[in-house]
């Protein structure tokens, strides 16, 4: 069950970084995938600035979100260098 939990608010958070930093989707893996990491990156960063943002679900859709947003930044960084 941990897993499918892990896997929603994956898709939800990237979701929601790929809304907020445009041209950023990756489709529904894609978004799972940048959601599941960027909830690592976020928790991440934000330690490293000494924010915390909850223990909840809310407070892990956010965090996840900000590390999604971080990793988009970073993938359109590199592609589109490419280009």
């Amino acid at each position: 069950m941990e897993i499918i939990g892990t896997l929603i608010v994956g898709a939800i958070a990237g979701w929601l970084g790929s809304q907020i930093y445009s041209g950023g989707g990756l489709g529904l893996l894609g978004n799972i995938i940048v959601g599941i990491l960027g909830s690592f990156v976020g928790y991440w960063l934000l330690g490293k600035l000494g924010v915390s943002l909850g223990t909840g679900l809310l407070g892990a859709i956010l965090t996840g979100a900000i590390g999604a947003i971080v990793i988009l930044v970073i993938i359109n960084l590199i592609f589109k260098a490419k280009n």
